[in-house]
């Protein structure tokens, strides 16, 4: 179950509930419309649709009845919800009676600030209560619950990416592919929100221009600050190309790949990027550095100019970000691979089930 329904929550549900359906087991996805459940009923699965809002106010509770009919209808074996929105209004509804597994991808209160921000860690505390089994998605994300007194069962299961889908391919028939001149490339995914922080990234830009003038910066994705940015930043270094799903060309076509986020629960854009063999830049929210190894480099949150020569070093040097790429590729190989994470996460369903 999940609100989001696009970008990485929304891909993480879709392998699980592909891998639990070779499985043979009767999977259903409850989600708002969109991409999400259009690409479930691609897949041959079971979709149920729970209109939703990605923010927390009052229509929470219209949502929790909505999905109280849902699941009555359903009558499932265990349920398992992602992220803050799906957290907060399955476990309201279930209260425990279901084994439930509650997995995060982000505290709600590492997004929220003044009141919001102690209710929402309030809750998460509470509903801890009303939770089987906790799900992180990385080593980082657990402490985080811990220090803000969440307890329970608890396992950190990292993201995972598909290393078919994702593999090394040629940067400049990448280039070629995406209509994008042969000239040194940064690449960022991802909505466009204060939170992936691409305003940060913006402002260092001017710095890595400095340092290489014939760089180019591609921005994939679409969001609510885009009508803001893209007015101030319409220069012809910088493309704004706007949601895409199929983002491995990118990838492909990037010297260096950019994670400005200002918080993660583990980014699956770095894994993705590793996977393709590129190096990455990203600031050290959670999960970056459990996630890239010595595949590239992390950097305090916020820091714009550390940022920009990050980029230019890897701009100016492609045998050296090559070879950041191939160790990531290996790692992602290693630890990262999908398959590894869709079967920690059914080995737990299949406990709770168990014990239910």
């Amino acid at each position: 179950m999940s609100q989001p329904v696009t970008a990485g929550v929304a891909a993480v549900v879709l392998g699980l509930a592909r891998a639990q359906r070779d499985r043979g087991w009767q999977v259903t996805v409850v989600c708002p419309p969109g991409p999400l459940a259009a690409r479930a009923r691609g897949a041959g699965l079971r979709v149920e649709e729970w209109r939703a809002g990605r923010r927390p106010g009052p229509g929470v509770v219209a949502e929790a009845f909505r999905l109280r009919r849902v699941l009555r209808r359903l009558a499932p074996d265990v349920v398992h919800l992602h992220s803050s929105k799906a957290g907060l209004a399955g476990r309201l509804v279930l209260r425990g009676r279901r084994p439930t597994l509650f997995q995060p991808h982000l505290w709600s209160f590492q997004t929220a600030q003044g009141f919001l921000g102690r209710a929402s860690r309030w809750w998460e505390r509470f509903g801890s209560r009303w939770t089987h089994q906790l799900v992180c998605v990385s080593d980082d994300e657990l402490v985080v619950g811990r220090v803000a007194g969440i307890g329970g069962s608890a396992e950190v299961v990292c993201n995972g990416v598909d290393t078919e889908r994702f593999r090394p391919s040629d940067r400049l028939a990448a280039r070629w592919r995406l209509g994008l001149p042969d000239r040194p490339t940064a690449v960022c995914v991802g909505r466009l929100t204060h939170l992936k922080g691409q305003d940060l990234l913006l402002s260092a830009w001017p710095a890595v221009l400095a340092a290489v003038p014939d760089a180019r910066l591609v921005l994939v994705g679409d969001g609510p600050m885009g009508h803001r940015w893209r007015p101030a930043f319409l220069d012809e270094s910088v493309r704004w190309w706007g949601h895409d799903d199929e983002t491995a060309d990118f990838y492909a076509a990037a010297d260096v790949v950019v994670l400005p986020s200002r918080a993660e629960g583990m980014a699956l854009v770095p894994l993705e990027a590793m996977a393709c063999g590129r190096s990455v830049v990203a600031f050290d929210v959670g999960g970056v550095r459990q996630a890239l190894g010595s595949a590239g480099a992390v950097l305090p949150v916020g820091d714009v100019a550390g940022l920009a020569a990050a980029i230019s070093a890897r701009l100016l040097d492609t045998a050296s970000v090559d070879a950041e790429g191939r160790r990531g590729r290996r790692r992602v190989e290693l630890l990262f691979d999908r398959r590894q994470a869709n079967e920690q996460v059914t080995t737990l369903v299949e406990k709770l089930v168990d014990r239910g």
